[in-house]
């Protein structure tokens, strides 16, 4: 579990401390007891070895005695739902 903010992380390695996930970016949108944290990351692909395509999730972060436990998530699978979603905010919100 992560103390701070600036200590969570998505990237993980499996039981023989292989990379399997790995972290490009982190950007946090919210700060306090609540925090959201958007992740740019990529998967390993254990059939080739190589880190897939690069995907997006949205995190938010409960702060429950010392540490931030994660309570949510929501991935975004791919760049073409990464740019929809991406549309349709900047549509609703540039509204005058």
């Amino acid at each position: 579990m992560a103390e701070t903010i600036d200590d969570i992380s998505i990237s993980y390695e499996d039981e023989s401390g292989n990379l399997v996930v790995k972290e490009l970016q982190k950007e946090v949108l919210t700060r306090g007891s609540w925090t959201t944290i958007m992740f740019l990351y990529q998967e390993l692909d254990r059939k080739t070895g190589e880190f897939g395509p690069a995907k997006a999730t949205i995190r938010r972060y409960k702060k429950v005695g010392n540490s931030f436990r994660q309570q949510s998530k929501f991935n975004i699978s791919n760049q073409k739902q990464a740019l929809k979603i991406a549309e349709i905010l900047t549509g609703w919100f540039s509204r005058d």
